[in-house]
């Protein structure tokens, strides 16, 4: 048995949910894809694949399996390319976890361009704001804003944000723009409970002053798509990461106040998964998405 080939047979299966259509994309008969995936089972000694009159699922041997199948596929396809000496088109699939609002701001709009660019990639964007296990969702890239739990991950700090005061001018205009942190405790503020650099609790700092305060909230919102909503429905001021708002300030839909006072920034990391090379594909999305940020508001970059 040729494994690498088995091992590409089974990812096919998997991701087209049935041997029938791994057969048309190899071009080779349906039996032939049965019997790589029975001697792939053999091989292992355990079942990968439920089957069933409707459908194939994998079992959680086959999911484990596939995670790994996939990355030294990829892996193999790295060492020709490096022993070759030259750059090869990307190829295959890419699947990219990162948080809703961020993905639909700044990477989704342009994304047509960097499919344009790799006709024969295929990007599976997995958009959810809590984070993922990267090798149980079969993930090769995440973008993740903030610390890092997980120091045992590969990653890569691409950039870092300003946190900036900010709201509706139509809210300011009703209720007064703060200049100082203190103010702030006159104004009621909207609070992303997910945001791990400070949530309710803020320490702001100019020159050498540094003055720390707890923002007076009665709403907290877990996810940032429903902290715009609710920074748009005036409902009050928010800290947030300027990505979050980019195309807003820009367009003075919404305002910052208080620039003179710094807040801690929020950093962009690209992880991938542990003990895993980044691909070439990972490592060319990671520098398309420094590159589809605002430039008003592009990251610092930072060294790896």
């Amino acid at each position: 048995m040729d494994r690498l080939a088995a091992f590409e047979i089974f990812i096919r299966v998997v991701d087209a949910g049935s041997f029938s259509a791994a057969a048309r994309h190899f071009d080779i008969g349906q039996p032939a894809v049965s019997k790589a995936v029975a001697q792939l089972e053999d091989w292992l000694g355990v079942k990968l694949l439920l089957r069933s009159t409707r459908a194939l699922t994998p079992t959680e041997a086959g999911q484990n399996f596939y995670a790994r199948a996939k990355r030294a596929v990829e892996e193999s396809g790295e060492a020709v390319v490096a022993a070759r000496g030259t750059a090869a088109a990307l190829t295959g699939k890419l699947r990219v976890s990162a948080a809703v609002c961020f993905a639909r701001l700044h990477i989704v709009p342009k994304l047509p361009e960097f499919l344009t660019q790799h006709p024969d990639l295929d990007v599976d964007l997995v958009l959810d704001d809590r984070n993922i296990d990267l090798v149980e969702e079969g993930v090769d890239l995440a973008l993740r804003m903030g610390n890092l739990a997980d120091s045992n991950m590969t990653a890569k700090r691409i950039g870092e944000a300003r946190r900036r005061v900010l709201a509706t001018p139509s809210y300011f205009a009703r209720c007064g723009k703060p200049s100082t942190p203190v103010d702030l405790l006159e104004h009621h503020a909207i609070v992303y409970s997910r945001d791990m650099g400070g949530g309710e609790d803020w320490t702001f700092r100019r020159d050498t002053v540094e003055q720390s305060i707890k923002l007076q909230s009665r709403v907290k919102i877990s996810a940032t798509e429903g902290l715009r909503a609710a920074v748009f429905a005036d409902m009050g001021l928010a800290v947030a990461s300027e990505w979050a708002f980019a195309p807003e300030l820009k367009s003075g839909l919404v305002v910052a106040v208080m620039d003179d006072w710094n807040l801690p920034g929020i950093a962009l990391s690209a992880l991938y998964p542990t003990g895993r090379m980044a691909s070439s594909k990972a490592r060319q999305f990671a520098t398309f998405v420094e590159e589809c940020l605002s430039p008003e508001f592009a990251p610092t970059l930072l060294s790896a």
